[in-house]
């Protein structure tokens, strides 16, 4: 999967045999357009260290209309690089996901269905431009406006 963004290219090698479900969704979604001029709207750099994107509304609210069950949690862990789900609890997965740029512990609740084969330097550049820091957590939105300008999943 290749997420064209505003600040460089992100690709991302999908695990299809762990994820089938998350796989499959990011392909209908890329398929129709769905992330195409969607901003990436969260940004983490204490404690967990993720850019999250795939919300339309660029609230961290919004989604594709529907959910569907978490996958690959079994001794989950979120490597730098890991491309992983955001949801709101178990089963709620739609289009937001997350970035992993610097190794980060969280519990495994969390389906990660990829890994950064390029561009994890493109998501460090994001991060060392910091977030808002609107809560006080060091967890805002990005101070680099980050736009997805496509997403494309290619078959193999």
């Amino acid at each position: 999967m290749t997420l064209n963004t505003s600040e460089g290219d992100i690709v991302i090698a999908l695990n299809a045999a762990k994820a089938p479900h998350t796989v499959n969704s990011f392909n209908f979604l890329a398929a129709q357009k769905f992330y195409n001029g969607s901003r990436c709207h969260r940004l983490t750099t204490q404690q967990i260290y993720v850019l999250q994107c795939g919300d339309p509304t660029g609230t961290g609210t919004g989604g594709p209309g529907y959910q569907f069950p978490d996958e690959n949690l079994a001794g989950a862990t979120y490597p730098a690089g890991t491309a992983a789900m955001a949801n709101a609890g178990p089963g709620t997965n739609g289009s937001q996901f997350f970035l992993v740029y610097k190794d980060t512990t969280l519990l495994p609740s969390y389906t990660p269905f990829g890994t950064i084969t390029s561009g994890l330097d493109v998501v460090a550049k994001i991060a060392a431009g910091g977030e808002d820091d609107s809560n006080g957590a060091g967890d805002g939105r990005p101070k680099i406006n980050v736009v997805l300008n496509s997403v494309t999943v290619a078959a193999h």
